[in-house]
């Protein structure tokens, strides 16, 4: 079994229905003239807005360009590897909202708590049956030898 902060066997929660998740495109689309220029090699999508360029018009053989059909099933947008969808927690209060949605979401502490305040969440995330996807984030293990 797996074991959690300060020896306590944390339940595998399974989330309620994982549906593979398909996605219709995982590369990204390149920005137009993008392998010819340096300096755009790199940059992120940019709509082409010229009256006259084969992206915009969409000709034959012109690279695709982003559209609605590409997204995703709404059943499967936004699902973590594991099953879940994501909530970022700050607290102990708004983990307690994921109680009656523990198979469908999972907590994920947010970056700016503090060791003390996350030692509390995951506890007590153990105690309700939440899965956090950072459990083990910034706690290191006290040793009193």
């Amino acid at each position: 079994k797996p074991k959690g902060i300060d020896g306590l066997i944390m339940a595998k929660i399974t989330p309620l229905n994982k549906k593979t998740v398909v996605k219709k495109r995982t590369k990204k689309f390149a920005r137009h003239q993008s392998d010819l220029f340096m300096r755009i090699s790199n940059s992120s999508w940019r709509k082409p807005k010229g009256i006259d360029g084969r992206v915009q018009r969409r000709f034959k053989g012109a690279i695709p360009m982003p559209n609605v059909g590409y997204g995703s099933d709404k059943k499967t947008r936004n699902v973590l590897p594991n099953g879940f969808r994501k909530v970022v927690v700050a607290n102990v209060d708004e983990l307690e909202m994921l109680l009656m949605h523990n198979r469908k979401y999972c907590g994920e502490i947010a970056h700016n708590v503090s060791s003390k305040n996350r030692k509390l969440i995951v506890e007590r995330a153990e105690q309700l049956g939440v899965r956090l996807t950072n459990a083990g984030a910034k706690l290191k293990a006290e040793e009193d030898e």
